[in-house]
């Protein structure tokens, strides 16, 4: 019995001293990232910094937190931000988000609420800190301008997912419900409210390769840019229109994409007004192109519903042949 007891006593000083080595570690670890980012030319504060969680836990706490990149203008503000790791797997972390942030870019600042968020995320187990798996979920996600305080979106549920293939390739997930959107994009998509306040939903299954890997550098140094995405499927519906989307485009130098997407519209021709009534398609156009594109539906066998390109190259945007614009630029500040 004695050496028993003394085994546990001996197992339990073992442990403690690991968890409390870990813990000096950590808290080291994380001064010297600050005191680096600093010497790049950084903001990079917080108030207090923190390891709790004993014995099977590292919940490191950071209070009063504020980060800032010269390089891209990006800035980050959060009165509390937590990451717990278990002691026995500290390689799989939960970040755990506050109620309340502010997110700047070069153009402006953006005050973002939510419930209840937070990301998982399993790293590889070296210095590089590559994530192999992501998943972030919220509760209740709203976005809204500090300048343009009535120009909220919001979401009722967020869910965002990661995970890499090979090299630099990874699939990406994502399902948004109940998005409001602002007020001038509403206004935008649809002026006559003819559709409802809320989109109800939307989905996508996406796989990225990107020019690097998603490392810690990714946030130290530059971003990772797309050069290739490949769009499994995309889903989204807004009252009675229900949009369908899949293919495959790749990323030039300049971040324009370049390739064809399929889309597949239910109820098209609201789209078509929707686009008249946007400006996006002059009225000189309209009664040809839904000549046009009701003689395809009714050719692929169903006239409410049309399988239509969206074309990309040159910098500009095609639905099938009526041009809509500049392309956008796919590049990560």
């Amino acid at each position: 019995m004695r050496i028993l007891l003394a085994i546990i006593v001996l197992g339990a000083s073992l442990w403690g001293g690991y968890w409390f080595v870990g813990s000096r570690g950590i808290e080291a670890e994380f001064s010297r990232w600050f005191d680096a980012r600093r010497a790049d030319g950084w903001v990079a504060e917080t108030g207090t910094l923190g390891v709790h969680g004993f014995p099977n836990r590292f919940d490191t706490v950071f209070t009063d937190l504020a980060l800032a990149d010269p390089r891209t203008g990006l800035a980050w503000e959060a009165p509390r931000f937590q990451i717990n790791a278990l002691s026995y797997r500290p390689n799989h972390v939960i970040a755990v988000w506050p109620e309340r942030q502010l997110i700047a870019t070069p153009q402006e600042k953006f005050l973002i609420e939510s419930s209840d968020m937070r990301a998982s995320l399993v790293f590889a187990p070296d210095s590089a800190l590559a994530p192999r798996r992501v998943t972030l979920t919220a509760e209740f996600l709203r976005v809204t301008p500090l300048a343009r305080t009535g120009e909220t979106t919001a979401l009722s549920a967020l869910t965002l997912a990661a995970e890499r293939l090979e090299g630099t390739e990874y699939r990406l997930g994502l399902r948004a419900e109940g998005l409001t959107l602002a007020a001038p994009w509403r206004a935008r998509l649809d002026p006559e409210n003819r559709l409802p306040r809320q989109i109800s939903g939307a989905r996508a299954d996406l796989t990225v390769t990107f020019d690097k890997p998603w490392d810690r550098s990714a946030v130290e140094r530059a971003r990772p840019q797309p050069t290739r995405i490949k769009v499994a499927l995309a889903d989204g519906r807004w009252g009675d229109l229900h949009l369908q989307a899949a293919g495959t485009v790749e990323v030039d130098a300049q971040g324009y994409p370049v390739g064809e997407i399929t889309l597949k519209a239910r109820n098209w021709r609201e789209i078509v007004t929707l686009m008249r009534v946007a400006g996006v398609l002059p009225e000189s156009l309209v009664g040809s192109v839904e000549s046009g594109l009701g003689m395809m539906a009714r050719l692929a066998g169903n006239p409410e519903t049309l399988d239509i390109p969206l074309g990309f190259g040159s910098g500009r945007v095609w639905l099938g042949p009526v041009p809509l614009g500049p392309a956008p630029v796919l590049r990560l500040r």
